[in-house]
């Protein structure tokens, strides 16, 4: 269903937002987004200083290990932190809107209406005691509240069998506990998307799923896309997804972004170490199959106390190259010699190329 058929000027179930209109820049855009939590261990900065911005009908990938802020970003957008024990700063705009700031009972007006997220365990995010149907008519019941329950079901019906799941009528009446891992993934797509959102998270969809089913998914989620021209966020530490469906890449390190620039820029010739070692760690069908893969030596840091100056070079085994700039000096993210493609690290341009092109061009995606 067209954005414009399911909510026309003035139809009293949709808030009062200003619609963005062609031309008005990114859909979505985050600039200087810093999230802190204060702990008894000291203060977390969870995300430091992130911006990035993602238009409609394209898709933005944002990778990194476990603890490098990208969930926390995905939330802040949401705003579903505890705005008790997060402190967030910084601007996030969505269709036009600025949300920082912005009163929770508007944000949660928004929020499945005009931004929805696909989160990364269904089984723990669809409740158990009802049925998946019923919850997927509620979530468009609670923006839709002059619908019934039978067109609210129909809704259901029709939003099940377009995620490609078979007997949408009968399976509407089923638990989370009589899908599948694959289905109730497509379960959580059509909750997401049954508001015909414009801004998609989806936060490491095809984590715990086969390879074949991952590949369903995402074809799911470019198929519907191409259909409602939404904007999607990827959350995911996969670089082979990534690679499949992102228009850009964010990389993140220490709740910071480290590189960003297209997924050619950065998976295709990157300039961050970090960077590196994530596609290091990754196998390739084009690759040497006796080659070992490199694993990224040590831990990622602690959000409470970050290493000074650059955060990956405890890791990194060129920091020492440009004498005691990585230990002192927080990089950062400047032009990488390509329109767009930004990088935030100490090693000069044309030593990172040549660094590039004699260690790790060979492996991983950039092989692929």
């Amino acid at each position: 269903m067209d954005r414009s058929e399911s909510a026309p000027s003035g139809d009293p179930d949709r808030p009062d937002v200003p619609e963005q209109r062609a031309g008005d820049g990114p859909y979505l855009r985050v600039k200087d987004l810093r999230v802190r939590f204060d702990t008894e261990d000291g203060v977390v900065r969870a995300v430091d200083g992130v911006s990035f911005a993602v238009d409609r009908g394209r898709t933005l990938g944002i990778v990194g290990e476990s603890g490098s802020g990208k969930s926390v970003t995905s939330l802040a957008v949401l705003g579903l932190h505890d705005a008790k024990r997060a402190t967030i700063t910084g601007e996030i705009t969505v269709g036009g809107r600025q949300l920082v700031g912005l009163p929770e009972e508007e944000v949660r007006r928004l929020r499945g209406r005009d931004m929805a997220m696909i989160f990364q365990d269904p089984l723990s995010a669809l409740h158990p005691y009802y049925s998946v149907g019923k919850q997927i008519a509620e979530a468009y019941r609670v923006h839709h509240p002059r619908a019934g329950k039978r067109e609210a079901r129909t809704r259901a019906v029709d939003m099940l069998g377009r995620v490609g799941i078979p007997q949408p009528a009968k399976r509407f009446d089923q638990y989370p506990h009589e899908f599948s891992g694959g289905m109730r993934q497509r379960a959580m797509i059509a909750m997401a998307l049954v508001n015909d959102p414009d801004l998609v998270i989806a936060d490491e969809p095809t984590t715990a799923l086969d390879v074949t089913v991952q590949a369903q998914i995402l074809d799911l989620l470019a198929d519907l896309q191409a259909e409602f021209h939404s904007a999607i966020v990827l959350i995911t530490h996969d670089l082979g997804v990534v690679s499949q469906v992102a228009d850009e890449v964010l990389v993140m390190y220490g709740g910071r972004a480290v590189e960003r620039g297209s997924m050619e820029q950065v998976l295709r010739r990157p300039q961050h170490p970090y960077t590196w070692g994530l596609l290091s760690s990754v196998p390739s069908l084009r690759g040497d199959a006796e080659a070992d893969l490199v694993p990224i030596p040590g831990n990622p840091p602690s959000l409470i106390n970050l290493p000074s100056g650059c955060a990956f070079h405890p890791r990194c085994r060129y920091a020492g190259r440009n004498g005691d700039r990585s230990r002192t000096e927080v990089p950062e993210l400047r032009p990488a010699g390509e329109d767009g493609h930004l990088v935030a690290c100490h090693l000069p341009a044309d030593e990172r190329t040549r660094l590039y092109r004699e260690e790790i061009a060979h492996v991983g995606v950039a092989a692929g």
